[in-house]
């Protein structure tokens, strides 16, 4: 049934010119090309290529079944088609499947002799009925086969490694012949696929399993000669990583400066690897290529300035494995390039000598950097560096001594360290206010704490001093450099040297300041030095030149103009002046200033005042009244209130009531523009004046005018006035009228009370009828809900002085003022909820409302809302529908109240009011 057939086939020696990278499929026939022509792939060819295999025929035999036959027919016909070949490979390993499952199944029943005579009487069975024998020999003849016939076929080769590979496990001796043989196979198959990259990875990665150092390195090689440069980064990432799993420094090294060539970007990961090794110096050499090249990009996105850092570290912290020549010129380097890190710098260029062993060399940049730096952060940083090197020098020499007894050497040395630690800590402070100035040189509050820091060291204080006002620019000062100038003349006078003091400021009074008053300051604090020693007559002198005028017209805020040509119109300057003027010149040298200032028109209303106060004292008033008039010219409202007071009390107390007309004219024209809100006090003053020296008539006119003048919420205040002093000089009787005026013109609140004084005012008169009638008029603006201490008093007054028709009369008020009130509040409660209805598009029912009210009026808010809908929506046609309105005017309801409210006493009797003061003409009563 079976027959034995030898298939000889040639083992064809060509090469296949396909270029492409990494085929999936492939076609049955491929053209033969010339091999390849570098060198590595030429050895390859040679290795696996002698002469045996273009002479020698390869015969292969094995048992073709019935179940192979169509197979071999299809193949007979079709040798170059990969698809047969594929077909027939599927076949056998489904036979192989087939037997591993027959005979898994007989082993469960079986021992393995049972197993070894199954096995055997499984070949001698009929096959129609049998499982036949299959095994992997079989499956690779048939691999075998197919690669011979088409040896440029990449999916049989790919196919057959992968079959191959898979078979030997993971745990396959390194040192098997099956190895060996899959290893020859790669060779095989390199040959015509040495344009593959898939079968060079597979081939590395099998070979790097096996730990053949050299053979994988030529491999990796070969690889990257044979294929193209495209694809060469796929082998250099499995090569290097190849090389980084062995102790092979120097090889990696090698094979890693070859790869930078091609993909520099990877530096990054050469220098941590080089790291790793100890091979520092490339490693710094490295960095250095990186801070120096500007086209290349960390692959990790670090800036250069963090690549300048790791540098800087790196030399600083390995300064004998570096050995670079110009390590101290790389670090000063990045300096200059990175200002604002430059502590951090400076801390590794001393950290580098001092790993190096030279600590005066360290010291020289720690001392060296903190003169340099310019910012507190970057102080900070090299300032605790260096204090905590030198404590460890000075740890380190008190152990010495302490182990072993000290040596006089060690001992001046152990001092000597000591002593500048200590000096050190003591510079802290100077050492920071140096990094302030050099931030900016121009802060006046620092140069001040310099001085300060040098406190008992007269020779660095006029040195900070002199380099102080030299550095200081005027315009770019920050703070008050004027007080820098006294601060250095002060310390001059503190030591007894006043002429210097004098040389100091007289070169201050030269500064171009930014301002006048800074100017100004340094001369009034040179006129108060003067006094200080008792040369009074050199301050006025002094300040006798400062306010000189120039010569010409200067604006005092013309800034074109420098400050010295615009001193002449200091007002603090002319002050001190004044005050100097008052306590050691004469009155003519103190009038004369005075005088000036008000020319110069920069005088204040309280310098116009001190003017005015000055010449009284020395009884001059009727001058000391024309200064307060030109002071009233200079200045307007409200600035001007201060001068007319003091002006207007002066003039009374001077003359005392025998100049009143002049007296009203200075009245009339200061109440003239007067603002109501400072006419009060004046207007009191005028009416005291009328009282005291003048007619009780213009009194209470003066009284008027003011309670109509005066702001709204000082009216109640001035009628009470008013009442008082018209009751004083006329009698209760006058008041009626100043009443009916404050309760017509008063708001309701401050009216209501005015009634109330009105009423009880005719009830002491004995007037009831007219009480009564204030009480019915006041009613019409008392709500009974609000104003209930009001109707408390007036039934108070009825029980006294009414009868019943009276009190019911004023229940009948009260109960019409409580529905006036009502009404008022439904109409305002129905417009806002209608408003708020329509603004927010509600179209809630208003039957709704009234469930929702918490108290009374709520409720009564609700109704009213309620009727007001229902009076605004349109009428209904059908006849079930109601009709409601809402009452719009009460004008004529409430004029019926107030015609019921007055009701006519026959016993009232008629008193004539012109009988209490027949010189003056009183206006007639009006009727309430």
């Amino acid at each position: 049934a079976t027959t034995n057939t030898a298939i000889t086939n040639a083992h064809s020696t060509t090469h296949s010119t396909d270029t492409s990278t990494d085929a999936t499929t492939d076609t049955s026939t491929h053209a033969p090309a010339t091999p390849p022509s570098n060198t590595d792939a030429q050895q390859c060819t040679d290795q696996e290529q002698p002469e045996e295999i273009a002479t020698r025929k390869q015969e292969i035999v094995f048992e073709i079944t019935d179940d192979d036959l169509p197979y071999e027919e299809e193949l007979d016909r079709n040798p170059y088609s990969v698809r047969h070949w594929l077909r027939y490979i599927e076949n056998k390993k489904g036979c192989l499947k087939e037997y591993e499952n027959y005979v898994s199944n007989k082993q469960s029943t079986s021992d393995e002799t049972t197993k070894e005579k199954e096995a055997t009487r499984v070949e001698e069975k009929d096959e129609s009925s049998v499982v036949r024998k299959c095994t992997m020999e079989d499956i690779y003849h048939v691999y075998e086969r197919a690669v011979l016939q088409m040896p440029m076929s990449y999916k049989l080769w790919n196919q057959y490694l992968k079959l191959r590979l898979s078979s030997i496990g993971d745990d396959a001796c390194l040192a098997s012949p099956a190895v060996e043989s899959i290893n020859n196979m790669f060779e095989r198959c390199l040959v015509f696929m040495h344009r593959m990259p898939r079968v060079w990875l597979t081939y590395c990665k099998f070979l790097m399993d096996q730990h053949k150092i050299t053979r994988t390195r030529k491999t990796f090689d070969r690889a990257l000669c044979a294929l193209p440069i495209t694809q060469h980064g796929r082998v250099w990432a499995l090569y290097l990583k190849f090389v980084m799993m062995h102790e092979m420094t120097e090889t990696a090294v090698r094979v890693w400066r070859r790869y930078l060539k091609l993909s520099p970007e990877d530096t990054e990961d050469y220098i941590n690897y080089l790291v790793s090794q100890k091979k520092l110096e490339e490693a710094a050499q490295r960095y250095e290529w990186c801070v120096n090249t500007d086209k290349f990009s960390s692959k990790y996105r670090k800036s250069k300035y963090q690549l300048w850092s790791e540098l800087c570290d790196l030399i600083s912290n390995n300064p004998k494995e570096t050995s670079l020549k110009n390590a101290e010129a790389i670090i000063r380097h990045g300096l200059q390039r990175y200002m604002d890190q430059t502590g951090r710098l400076w801390n590794s260029l001393a950290q580098y000598y001092i790993n190096s062993g030279l600590f005066e060399r360290a010291r020289d940049v720690y001392e060296e950097a903190l003169l340099s730096v310019v910012t507190v952060r970057d102080f900070t940083q090299v300032f605790d560096a260096y204090a905590q090197f030198e404590e460890i020098l000075l740890n380190k020499d008190l152990e010495d001594i302490e182990a072993a007894e000290a040596k006089p050497e060690q001992q001046d040395g152990f001092n000597l360290r000591l002593a500048r630690y200590e000096d050190l800590i003591d510079r802290r402070e100077l050492l920071l206010n140096s990094v302030m100035l050099r931030q900016n040189p121009h802060n006046v509050i620092e140069w001040q704490k310099r001085v300060t820091l040098y406190a008992g060291n007269t020779k660095m204080i006029v040195t900070t001093y002199m380099e102080a006002v030299k550095t200081i620019d005027p315009k770019q000062a920050a703070g008050k450099l004027w007080q820098l100038w006294v601060e250095f003349a002060r310390f001059y006078e503190d030591n007894g040297q006043l002429k210097d003091a004098r040389v100091i400021l007289q070169r201050a009074t030269e500064v171009a300041y930014v301002r006048v008053d800074d100017l100004a300051s340094v001369w009034c604090e040179w006129a108060e030095m003067e006094i200080r020693n008792d040369n009074e007559k050199e301050s006025l002198q002094i300040l006798k030149r400062a306010t000189a005028s120039p010569g010409s017209r200067i604006n005092y805020h013309d800034e074109s103009e420098t400050v010295q040509r615009r001193l002449h119109k200091s007002l603090k300057l002319w002050s001190l002046y004044a005050d100097l003027e008052e306590s050691l010149g004469t009155f003519q040298s103190c009038k004369a200033v005075y005088d000036r200032i008000v020319d110069l028109r920069i005088a204040t209303p309280q310098i116009v005042i001190n003017y005015g106060m000055f010449l009284q004292e020395n009884s001059y008033f009727e001058e000391a009244f024309k200064a307060y008039e030109k002071g009233i010219a200079l200045f307007k409202w409200p600035y001007v209130y201060d001068i007319w007071n003091t002006y207007l009390s002066k003039f009374l107390e001077r003359y005392s009531g025998t100049k009143i007309e002049r007296a009203r004219d200075l009245f009339e024209q200061c109440l003239e523009k007067c603002p109501a809100k400072y006419c009060r006090a004046l207007f009191l003053l005028y009416a005291q004046m009328e009282e005291n020296h003048g007619l009780a008539r213009h009194a209470l006119q003066v009284y008027s005018r003011a309670t109509k003048s005066v702001p709204p919420e000082q009216k109640m205040e001035m009628y009470n006035v008013y009442l008082q002093h018209a009751n004083q000089m006329y009698g209760i009787a006058r008041t009626r009228e100043i009443y009916q005026e404050a309760i017509e013109e008063l708001p309701d609140d401050n009216s209501r009370e005015m009634c109330l004084r009105f009423a009880e005012t005719e009830r002491v008169m004995g007037e009831i009828d007219r009480a009564r009638e204030i009480f019915v008029y006041c009613s019409q603006i008392c709500d009974p809900r609000v104003t209930k201490d009001y109707w408390d008093k007036w039934t108070e007054f009825e029980v006294k002085h009414g009868n019943e028709d009276t009190m019911k009369e004023l229940l009948r008020i009260k109960r019409s003022m409580e529905a006036k009130y009502n009404t008022q509040v439904n109409q305002m409660s129905a417009q806002m909820l209608a408003s708020a209805v329509e603004a927010s598009g509600t179209k809630a029912s208003a039957a709704q409302v009234p469930a929702a009210a918490a108290d009374g009026m709520q409720l009564l808010e609700a109704r009213a809302a309620a009727a007001a809908q229902a009076a605004a929506a349109p009428q209904q046609p059908h006849g079930g529908a109601k009709i409601m309105f809402v009452r719009g005017d009460t004008s004529a309801r409430d004029e019926e109240v107030a015609d019921a409210g007055r009701v006519a006493n026959p016993d009232e009797i008629d008193i004539d009011d012109n009988s209490d003061d027949d010189n003056d003409d009183v206006p007639m009563e009006k009727e309430i």
